[in-house]
């Protein structure tokens, strides 16, 4: 049973064969599937303590899109964050990251009060265990993340290289939209 903790659900997102399963399993459970089976969809949950605040994350793991899949109301609806995963080795991977991050926009801004809405996304590029077989070089991944103002990293889930670190970057972005810092340029008085 979970400890009392700030809930957050999270969504990993990309396409087919990207490591969405093995990210979330090394996370989660500490552990590296090697074997490839295509998700239909799955979900995770981990506790965690970061900044002293313990979280109780629920991690669902998307099947894998295409630029022809819809997106799914339980990867919309009471969703805090999203990463946004692609194969290092993979280009069509790496270029299919803006069609998925547009669905989601689109898919949420209808369901939103306002015109637009501020959505946390982390960009993460996978497998760089077989930089050998790179396709897409990390100057590229650091540019998609500028473009769309969003925190961007690359990983290993094989050999557990900046997992933990991806999934705290992605607490923190979604922590920095949900209770954003206050300005110091306030022109509000209490009296």
């Amino acid at each position: 049973m979970n400890k009392p903790g700030i809930s957050r659900k999270l969504a990993v997102v990309g396409a087919r064969g990207v490591g969405k399963s093995s990210l979330t399993a090394r996370y989660t459970q500490e552990k590296f599937l090697d074997s490839y089976y295509p998700t239909i969809e799955n979900q995770f949950s981990k506790d965690v303590t970061i900044d002293k605040k313990l979280y109780n994350l629920e991690i669902l793991d998307t099947a894998g899109q295409d630029e022809y899949s819809m997106m799914n109301d339980k990867h919309l609806i009471g969703i805090h964050g999203y990463i946004l995963i692609y194969s290092v080795t993979s280009r069509s991977s790496f270029e299919l990251i803006s069609t998925i991050r547009e669905k989601i926009v689109d898919s949420i801004i209808p369901l939103s009060d306002g015109d637009s809405v501020d959505i946390p996304f982390v960009i993460v590029g996978n497998k760089t265990d077989l930089n050998a077989l790179r396709q897409v070089p990390t100057t590229e991944g650091e540019e998609l993340g500028k473009k769309f103002n969003c925190p961007f990293i690359e990983v290993s889930a094989k050999d557990n290289i900046n997992v933990d670190k991806c999934f705290k970057l992605v607490l923190t972005t979604v922590n920095k939209f949900i209770d954003p810092p206050i300005s110091k340029e306030s022109n509000c008085s209490i009296v």
